[in-house]
């Protein structure tokens, strides 16, 4: 069974994509950036733009009938890696119980106000 999940992002749309994706227990969220999708604004501070995308992914994964607990993978993607270490307390909050397994990559992001975006696997089996 595969359901897809809509943020209602403008960027879903214009490039074909969804949010997430559901098969079966698997939920995998696309590479997901710190807009406020209702405002379609973005802070300038990095640590602000992990929390903002963390609360998107939250939110995906509810819609996706799970929680931040299911994840089981996460990918960190920022273009300037000095960056990382401001970023770590707010994932310490995040992800400090949970401790998914974490890659994080340097690399260019669609939009240079970008400073971060977040990909993750959860697995609504996962729980316990």
């Amino acid at each position: 069974m595969r359901q897809l999940v809509s943020s209602g992002s403008s960027f879903e749309a214009e490039i074909g994509y969804s949010r997430a994706v559901v098969d079966g227990d698997w939920i995998f969220v696309s590479g997901t950036t710190g807009f406020d999708y209702a405002t379609m604004q973005i802070a300038d501070d990095v640590a602000a733009q992990c929390e903002q995308t963390l609360r998107n992914i939250e939110r995906a994964l509810q819609q996706a009938n799970a929680s931040m607990a299911d994840i089981v993978r996460v990918h960190y993607i920022l273009p300037h890696t000095a960056d990382f270490p401001a970023c770590w307390p707010v994932l310490r909050r995040w992800f400090g119980t949970i401790r998914p397994a974490a890659t994080m990559f340097a690399a260019g992001l669609a939009d240079p106000r970008m400073k971060i975006e977040i990909e993750v696997t959860a697995r609504r089996s996962a729980r316990g």
